[in-house]
């Protein structure tokens, strides 16, 4: 399922420009892929994990969202519970970049910052 550019499900998972840029530069690099995937999986002892994929083409019943720099963002149709009304950043923080997930449905969060509960 494709969502239209001015369908407010686009708003089910926003980035901000750094995560758009990293994706991009990411997809790039590897050269064979042409969408980001974002799923969950259980994971550690709080209970989900994000995992974020670059893939190939999609599967399922993945929702398609268009991103304003060309790529393309899948969102795993099962995970859409939890990962909805995420905010996914790309940070540098000294010498460590890393995505950083904002997500307003998160309850707690084990004390390594690995796994997550939700509401």
């Amino acid at each position: 399922m494709t969502v239209d550019a001015f369908d407010p499900a686009r708003e089910i998972v926003t980035l901000t420009p750094a995560a758009m840029a990293h994706f991009k530069r990411e997809i790039e690099k590897k050269g064979d892929v042409s969408a980001v995937r974002l799923s969950i999986r259980e994971s550690g002892c709080t209970g989900y994990k994000y995992v974020v994929d670059l893939v190939a083409e999609a599967t399922g019943n993945d929702l398609h969202v268009p991103l304003d720099n060309g790529v393309e963002l899948l969102i795993d149709a099962g995970s859409l519970s939890v990962v909805k009304g995420v905010n996914i950043d790309y940070v540098l923080e000294g010498v460590n970049r890393e995505l950083r997930f904002n997500n307003p449905n998160v309850k707690d969060m084990c004390g390594c910052g690995e796994s997550f509960s939700v509401n």
